[in-house]
């Protein structure tokens, strides 16, 4: 009896196991769902709309891009995180959602790291550093100086607490023992606003918010937080080798999917967005976008979050920044 029952196990395994497989070798076998926990028209989910389009392309199943915003982007991410693991719904995560909010809020609908698996990292985008042309600081190393001989009379502002330009700021403070105010607004073009007159010293900006100010010389870049220097500002230093080796702080989108999901299905996703992003067509419209492209395989992805995590989190509770 006990013999049957193993053997009536071991053939349902089976049986299981030959079902999974084919399951994944027949994907996709219908349209994917595209989740992005923004509205419509931001760089975020032109970034999604570029990258559903070629995979679309490649497998001959249309992406449907599935803007849910609202929560601060928690909406879409709960909607990912949550749906049924069959590699029909994916989701686009944005480094607050996935490593700065867990230690912003306290009640998250969804966990990052537990509900989601990572698929890829599309892309970054570093900040650049800007400040009024009335700061007596030509380059990065004269600002630190500057900060460290003036403490807490240079403010810096960010579209709000617990952006990454706020916490870009956060971690410059704990690296550099400087104090610099944090003045949060309400989105990062008023911000910059009040940079150019001069009502705040400095900001970490996108480029594309601050190039053409710029360029006119009415504000002045000092360094630019990736680990590596632009192609946008080539001839500006990062902070890493402007005094700080190992600084980065950039923005970043990846894809995710459902945890459970077949690592077949997985590795056809994978495979597909890393094509997407490889195609010129594409690379040239994210390059415009400000987007420096990655392409991360999932178990890359994985150790960069983790990474993020740790680097986060300790910032987030010692500006001793809350969102609920």
């Amino acid at each position: 009896m006990n013999r049957c029952r193993l053997l009536f196990a071991g053939a349902l395994c089976a049986f299981a196991l030959n079902g999974i497989q084919g399951f994944a070798q027949s994907y996709p076998a219908r349209p994917i769902r595209f989740v992005v926990p923004y509205a419509p028209g931001g760089s975020a989910n032109m970034l999604a709309r570029v990258v559903g389009q070629k995979i679309t392309n490649y497998f001959g199943q249309q992406v449907v891009v599935d803007n849910r915003p609202g929560a601060n982007g928690h909406i879409g991410m709960e909607i990912g995180a949550k749906a049924v693991p069959d590699g029909y719904t994916i989701v686009l995560g944005y480094i607050s959602n996935v490593v700065i909010d867990p230690s912003l809020y306290r009640h998250l609908p969804y966990d990052p790291i537990k509900d989601l698996m990572p698929v890829t990292q599309l892309a970054s985008t570093p900040n650049v550093l800007v400040v009024h042309p009335s700061v007596p600081a030509a380059t990065f190393k004269e600002l630190i100086v500057y900060a460290k001989a003036h403490p807490g009379k240079i403010s810096f502002g960010s579209s709000g607490i617990g952006s990454i330009g706020h916490l870009t700021g956060e971690l410059l403070n704990r690296k550099a023992g400087v104090d610099m105010v944090h003045v949060p607004y309400k989105g990062g073009g008023q911000a910059v606003i009040d940079l150019l007159g001069g009502q705040i010293q400095m900001m970490f900006s996108g480029f594309s918010s601050t190039l053409q100010q710029i360029k006119a010389g009415r504000l002045r870049p000092l360094a630019v937080t990736g680990a590596k220097r632009s192609p946008v500002l080539p001839n500006i230093p990062t902070i890493a080798e402007s005094g700080f080796p190992g600084f980065a702080a950039t923005a970043w989108h990846g894809v995710f999917v459902p945890a459970g999901i077949p690592k077949g299905i997985i590795t056809k996703l994978h495979g597909s967005i890393v094509r997407a992003l490889a195609d010129p067509d594409a690379k040239e419209k994210l390059t415009a976008l400000g987007f420096e492209i990655v392409g991360s395989s999932p178990a890359e992805f994985a150790v960069f979050i983790n990474a993020e995590l740790k680097q986060w989190g300790p910032v987030v509770k010692a500006s001793g920044a809350t969102a609920d």
